[in-house]
């Protein structure tokens, strides 16, 4: 017992014991707890050492206990009943053991997330180390904060079926899908439904981190651009305020004549006579004149004035005929089925659009249109 004593003095222990004020037990609960981390005890040492340890985790005073509690938060002295109780504590007590102790087996750690509550399952989802089976538990049962901690914590095993999981519960929490996002590794499988669910900065992040299937790289790769030009076109249609939509897109270098003309494809005659006058600098309603002017020369003078490539004049030309000759009927994705025909007519028109805005609207023609078998389809299953 030589070394015991030289490590945890007779006076340190009746000042634990005894001592007068909380402050002064603390004090030596500290000093002897690191002590017992750095000494090297044998079997009966130990045995004592733990008992004192027991003595310190059963002190009324809260100060007590806390000192015990991260002094040797980190160590491998701690006996695994004593971890146990103090991570039932207070929290000013167990979140340092629940947060570090080593001395936790994954079945104490999947009792702790069970019944311990957000903040002690928090503290679980930060350890320096977690396996599958406790990260699975985290997932199940934490909240949104719980589970963004855990899945952005690196350390943390996840399995598959897992991610998942997360990505099920909280689809639309942007917290939780970036911390899976930004995970040094991921399965194929959740990466590319990642893409599926996030912004464009997150999707670049995970096509320059993660590993994906060679068809969705390229296809992702291709329709980069043209997720930019649908979301543009689909905005053209529906700004409430078409001067101010084509007076910004002209100030940023957005409004170029493929989506001028892509526009007019859709059906979205406004945006076109306000982006035609933004550019050629003339009044809406002089512009209007102009675009719909029976006559041959209105159209194709305003386009000159707007600095629109006169390769596209026929295009231009064919789209407000083809607006023209169609009306809506008042039926059911009228709206829908007004620009598959108007694209229709468009194409099927004598002009000179681009090789790249022709297999554009074909795109979405043929998108559309699987849209609406799908539409017949579930209708028929019902």
């Amino acid at each position: 017992m030589a070394t015991t004593r030289a490590a945890l003095t007779d006076s340190d222990i009746r000042m634990l014991v005894k001592g007068a004020t909380p402050d002064e037990r603390a004090l030596a609960a500290h000093k002897l707890c690191r002590n017992i981390d750095r000494a090297v005890l044998t079997d009966d040492e130990r045995e004592v050492a733990h008992d004192i340890l027991r003595v310190m985790a059963a002190d009324a005073a809260e100060l007590v206990r806390r000192a015990m509690a991260v002094t040797l938060k980190n160590s491998q002295a701690l006996p695994a009943d004593v971890a146990n109780r103090l991570a039932r504590d207070v929290e000013s007590v167990s979140l340092p053991i629940i947060s570090f102790s080593p001395v936790f087996t994954d079945t104490d750690l999947a009792e702790i997330v069970r019944v311990g509550g957000p903040v002690r399952q928090m503290a679980v989802a930060k350890r320096p180390k977690l396996s599958a089976k406790i990260t699975t538990m985290l997932v199940e049962q934490g909240n949104e904060d719980v589970v963004a901690t855990a899945c952005a914590n690196d350390n943390a095993r996840f399995s598959e079926v897992a991610l998942q999981k997360a990505l099920d519960r909280f689809a639309k929490s942007e917290t939780v899908l970036q911390a899976v996002a930004y995970r040094t590794a991921l399965p194929l499988a959740v990466t590319e439904r990642l893409i599926e669910m996030v912004g464009d900065q997150l999707r670049d992040h995970i096509l320059s981190s993660h590993a994906l299937s060679a068809e969705l790289t390229m296809e992702l790769i291709v329709g980069a651009k043209e997720r930019a030009t649908i979301d543009l076109v689909d905005q053209a249609g529906r700004a409430a305020d078409p001067k101010g939509f084509v007076a910004h897109l002209h100030k940023v270098g957005r409004l170029s004549p493929s989506l001028i003309l892509r526009a007019l494809a859709h059906g979205h005659m406004t945006f076109f006579e306000w982006a035609v006058a933004e550019l050629a600098g003339v009044p809406h309603h002089r512009t209007w004149l102009m675009i719909h002017d029976a006559g041959p020369l209105g159209l194709k003078a305003i386009c000159e004035r707007a600095g629109l490539p006169p390769r596209l004049y026929s295009a231009f030309r064919a789209g407000v005929d083809a607006y023209h000759g169609l009306e809506f009927d008042g039926g059911a994705n009228d709206r829908e089925r007004f620009q598959e025909h108007m694209i229709q007519r468009f194409l099927t028109s004598s002009h000179s659009g681009s090789r790249e805005d022709n297999e554009y609207l074909l795109e979405r023609m043929d998108r559309s249109a699987n849209r609406r078998r799908a539409a017949r389809s579930d209708q028929g299953a019902a």
